[in-house]
């Protein structure tokens, strides 16, 4: 008993511990989810990740607290469940709890297309991180909040998406510029400023933007060069003698600081290539100056950035001031000279002018000024999450629902799907339909007349010298008794037999050539060939009536297919169009919108597999009812001859006698 106890005891382990495996295995198969739900009002949520380990952007230096750019499109959001202006948008912490300040550069539900700026706090280096962003709640009011985006040491932000005003400032300074620029359509983000060279956007000479001796500074915008120039000057600010200018020079970034002491450039590096975007950054502290490109660092000056209290430009330098050359040493005017003569006349030092810089040329996007030194880590998580590859760093996962019977990757894909897929997965659901109630109607059609078929047969096989006994009348009048050896609910079944309405014309025409009251039952040659033309006939009848609507399974097995192709290709279409107008081209973007797409194939293969299989045993079945037609007509015509030609009559009259 102990043994049989212990058995049964390691037998319920073994189970209980399969069970707990293949619970493991199948949770693989789902994406998971937090427990938590920041609030139920909101109907969807999405984990955005953020990768700055060696895995994805790679950024080891500290990073910190920083605005960070999320571009939405419909290859990762689903515009139609957010309200028409984004203002349902909320962006929660990898807690699940606190709630991201934000707000909205950019929201086109139309065309599938939205730039929203979110503060990320303190940002760890060479890790992964998450934060969460929450839709679909119709009630939402916008809680954007601009100058909650950015810390209190940004000092400027102008995203450039003004029109026929001058740029906005998103900081809590409120720099606005003093002069209006030009819109530069599809620019990096959104919208950006064009520069002619000739016309320069002013800045505010304004507290917040002033500047004091060794002060730390970091400027950043994205640059478009429309061509190489020598000594252009993107940003310039000048205060008497002093000046800081960041241009560049055929295509080489440079800074140049001037002061008392002289002016001071920094080396030429590589040129960027014109007509492309680049990152360009500006870091002064503890007497450096670092130019970072792209996020990495360009060239550096040994040079503290002097006091500057007047008004910025962008695009342009201002006339710089004329400066009075070194003075050459001045003779005692009362003492002779060196060759006797007359005391020399004192000398005057020349003043000199300073040439002013080329404006630039090209067009730039985002600029950003802060009044302390960012790290090298926050310049380069800018630079590679803001510029044309930002899968580097940042990522998409599923939607997620707080209430829905689907789940999981299928309702990603579904969700996913656009309405020129439905559209033709609506056509493929009722050609599946369609198909579906031919294929019942046809399956007991033939069991029917099948059973009937049989039942019939052993009533025609009794017979041998009246042909005619079982018929009873036309017989799509209510069923007789046939020949009262059958009851009346056999006669009514007998009715769906084949065999009975081919036999029903045979025994036709014979009453036909006989006639009432007819004492001599013979048939000719002639007569036999005529009823079985007739009998052919009824056999063409009903073999159309066996393949009555076999027509829509062909069509559904060759045309699913086809259509389930189109709505693919149609879908992948859509899917590169949205990539190629938004930018963004990563895994997380694509896989969605070509999964949705590949829908259509697999709705046409569920049309197509069952309709070929239910028509390849129709037809079967058909084939075999046909076969038994043709072996009844072979048979009565031969019962026939036997039973009414002449030598058979002459050997029934003898008989008789």
């Amino acid at each position: 008993m102990s043994d049989g106890i212990s058995v049964l005891r390691r037998r319920m382990k073994n189970a209980a511990a399969g069970l707990a495996l293949g619970f493991a295995a199948a949770m693989t198969l789902f994406p998971s989810t937090a427990n938590a739900w920041w609030n139920d009002e909101w109907q969807l949520r999405k984990k955005i990740n953020i990768d700055v380990s060696a895995t994805g952007a790679n950024i080891t230096d500290p990073i910190g607290t920083v605005p960070t750019l999320v571009r939405l499109h419909v290859g990762n959001f689903r515009f139609s469940l957010a309200k028409d202006d984004g203002s349902d948008l909320r962006f929660v912490a990898s807690d699940d709890k606190t709630p991201l300040k934000h707000h909205v550069e950019k929201w086109d539900s139309l065309l599938g297309e939205a730039l929203v700026w979110v503060s990320l706090p303190n940002v760890a280096p060479g890790a992964k991180s998450e934060f969460w962003i929450y839709y679909g709640n119709k009630k939402a009011a916008a809680t954007n909040d601009a100058k909650g985006t950015y810390d209190s040491d940004t000092a400027l932000v102008y995203h450039f998406n003004e029109r026929g005003t001058p740029a906005i400032d998103s900081s809590v300074w409120a720099n606005n510029a003093q002069s209006v620029g030009q819109p530069a359509d599809g620019a990096l983000i959104g919208t950006g400023l064009r520069l002619d060279g000739r016309n320069i956007v002013t800045l505010p000479a304004s507290p917040s933007l002033g500047m004091a001796d060794s002060a730390p500074f970091t400027w950043s915008a994205w640059m478009k060069p429309a061509a190489l120039q020598p000594n252009s000057a993107l940003f310039s600010r000048r205060d008497g003698a002093n000046a800081l200018i960041i241009g560049l020079d055929n295509g080489a970034p440079f800074v140049e600081v001037s002061n008392a002491v002289g002016t001071q450039r920094s080396g030429a590096g590589a040129p960027v290539a014109a007509n492309s975007w680049h990152h360009l950054a500006v870091v002064a502290a503890s007497g450096t100056v670092t130019v970072y490109l792209d996020g990495a660092a360009y060239a550096t000056l040994s040079a503290a950035l002097p006091p500057l209290t007047g008004v910025a430009r962008l695009g342009g330098d201002s006339a710089p001031p004329v400066v009075a050359a070194p003075a050459a040493p001045v003779a005692d005017a009362t003492a002779p000279a060196a060759d006797g003569t007359a005391p020399a006349a004192e000398a005057v030092a020349a003043p000199v002018a300073v040439a002013a810089m080329a404006g630039f040329v090209g067009d730039i996007d985002e600029l950003h000024i802060a009044k302390i030194a960012r790290s090298a880590g926050f310049i380069k998580f800018a630079a590679v999450e803001q510029g044309s590859e930002p899968a580097k760093l940042i990522a998409f996962s599923p939607d997620e629902e707080t209430a829905s019977w689907m789940s999981g990757y299928v309702a990603v894909i579904l969700k996913s799907v656009t309405i020129d897929g439905w559209i033709v997965i609506g056509l493929l659901m009722i050609m599946a339909v369609a198909s579906w109630i031919v294929t019942f109607d046809r399956a007991s059609y033939l069991k029917k007349q099948a059973n009937a078929n049989d039942r019939f047969m052993k009533s025609f096989r009794k017979l041998a010298d009246n042909l005619t006994a079982l018929d009873r009348g036309d017989v799509d009048e209510t069923a007789a008794v046939l020949g009262s050896r059958l009851s009346a609910e056999e006669g009514q079944m007998l009715r769906a037999s084949s065999l009975y309405r081919i036999y029903h014309v045979g025994a036709e025409q014979i009453s036909y050539r006989f006639g009432d009251g007819a004492k001599i039952l013979r048939l000719s040659g002639p007569s036999i060939a005529a009823i079985r033309a007739a009998l052919d006939g009824a056999f063409v009848k009903e073999s159309q009536r066996l393949n009555k609507m076999m027509v829509v399974l062909t069509i559904s097995i060759s045309g699913g297919p086809f259509l389930g192709l189109l709505g693919t290709v149609v879908g992948v279409m859509i899917t590169f169009a949205a990539i190629a107008e938004s930018g963004d081209v990563n895994v997380n973007a694509i896989a969605p919108g070509i999964a949705a797409a590949l829908v259509a194939t697999v709705a046409g293969l569920l049309v197509a597999i069952p309709a070929l299989f239910a028509y390849n045993y129709l037809v079967t079945r058909i084939g075999e009812l046909t076969t038994d037609m043709q072996v009844f007509i072979d048979e009565f015509v031969t019962k026939m001859a036997e039973a009414y030609s002449p030598e058979a009559v002459m050997d029934h009259r003898q008989a008789a006698e």
